[in-house]
């Protein structure tokens, strides 16, 4: 079951939101759009402070 929950914004907010919609896209489309590039950026992030930090050991894989 689709359910429509409001949002509530500042108008600034609504403002810089609906400068980011492409022509034809719903708000709907642009939030999942920006949740799927906000989870991107903190795997990106996750990974990259285990590199920083992470004691790595070379491992073989010959047969």
């Amino acid at each position: 079951m689709n359910a429509t929950k409001r949002i509530p914004v500042t108008e600034k907010v609504w403002a810089e939101i609906s400068e980011l919609k492409k022509p034809g896209q719903t708000f709907d489309e642009l939030l999942s759009d920006m949740a799927v590039n906000e989870r991107k950026m903190r795997l990106l992030k996750d990974m990259k402070h285990i590199e920083e930090r992470g004691d790595f050991v070379e491992m073989s894989f010959d047969a």
